[in-house]
């Protein structure tokens, strides 16, 4: 999303730009996309995450290849992608890399550990998207970085007819509850279990218990031994799967825009966030937020006027929070306000004016 969005309000303030990415050439981007784009073709599976990323990295390194004389600039937006541009540029190829660090993973293995930190350190500049993740890399591998916050696209996902909205949640049957929509699918960083503890604490106190919409899921790294087991403590939570949670999966874009319009608050416990776009997506969708209080977050909400915000990894302190906006209309309506008015504070285009600042400082 950050890619394809920041890449398209370049290309409309004139900028050269071409995205290139792993993917499947007949198949295309998720969604139609403003802007040239190259896709690579993606090596086949691999059984291990090692191989997969490293397989990755060689691949992404052949495509980056074959269009580094007609490019002044590789900016990347993962490790795959930093560590395929840093070997072009190492080969003798006349680019500079940059790279933007959304986060950084938690990689257990020592291979893949040491691939992200030559991936943080093998850039000629970086820049990540909030000042949280600027002091983390300072500190933690002396690099110094530019802050440039994410877009967002206000128009994205405007109301829809009621009727639309009706039909969703009839067809998911909660007709008549409280819809917690959860964006991010079910791993360790989005908080999920801290959620599902959450949930349960509400169905024993209200009637109709509110009900949780999980939309995504699709991941490079597996994380099914964390959503199988977060998912196995259901019965013992009292919750049901279909009735109480429901797995949406990964959605096209047109029917992410239903989602948002059909639930009535957006459920953002994470651990750990580059920036926390969901939260102003929802925003755009006029849906209140309840979300954790990590750094990043406090970055640009304010508790209790664009946010409820609670206590990172406490489901008591955040089913206080689901509870407080279930139950307080007026509550609501004030979140929902207060997002109307931080939304154009992050546009894709301030974004791109900012990219092309940074360019041209560097001679790009």
């Amino acid at each position: 999303m950050h890619t394809l969005s920041l890449a398209e309000a370049m290309g409309e303030r004139g900028m050269p730009v071409r995205v290139v990415s792993l993917g499947d050439p007949a198949q295309g981007f998720y969604r139609p996309v403003r802007a040239p784009y190259t896709l690579v073709p993606a090596p086949e599976p691999r059984a291990t995450l090692e191989e997969r990323v490293f397989a990755s990295v060689d691949a992404l390194e052949q495509g980056l290849a074959s269009i580094a004389d007609e490019v002044d600039i590789f900016h990347t937006q993962d490790c795959i992608s930093a560590r395929a541009a840093a070997r072009v540029r190492d080969s003798g190829a006349d680019v500079r890399v940059v790279r933007t660090v959304h986060h950084v993973d938690d990689f257990t293995t020592n291979a893949l550990i040491e691939c992200q930190r030559q991936a943080i350190l093998e850039p000629d500049q970086l820049v990540v998207v909030s000042q949280d993740w600027r002091t983390r890399l300072h500190a933690d591998y002396g690099r110094t970085a530019v802050v440039i916050h994410n877009g967002v696209d206000a128009t994205r996902f405007p109301p829809i007819e009621p009727a639309c909205r009706d039909a969703l949640r009839h067809q998911l049957g909660l007709s008549d509850r409280f819809i917690f929509l959860a964006v991010g699918g079910i791993e360790p960083r989005k908080g999920s279990v801290y959620l599902l503890q959450a949930m349960t604490i509400l169905a024993k106190e209200l009637d109709p218990a509110p009900a949780l919409v999980v939309i995504g899921g699709h991941s490079f790294q597996d994380y099914s031994s964390y959503r199988d087991d977060a998912l196995a403590m259901l019965p013992d939570l009292g919750l049901e799967l279909g009735r109480d949670v429901i797995l949406a999966g990964t959605v096209s874009d047109a029917a992410l825009h239903v989602y948002y319009r059909s639930a009535d608050a957006l459920a953002f416990p994470s651990v750990k966030e580059g920036w926390g776009l969901a939260v102003l997506e929802a925003m755009t969708a006029d849906l209140p937020v309840v979300a954790s209080d990590i750094p990043v977050l406090h970055e640009y909400l304010t508790d209790h006027e664009t946010a409820v915000l609670t206590r990172v990894g406490d489901p008591q302190s955040l089913a206080d929070g689901l509870r407080e906006v279930v139950t307080n209309a007026a509550l609501r309506a004030r979140l929902v306000e207060g997002g109307r008015s931080l939304v154009p504070e992050f546009s894709w285009e301030r974004a791109a004016r900012e990219h092309q600042m940074l360019y041209a400082e560097n001679g790009g």
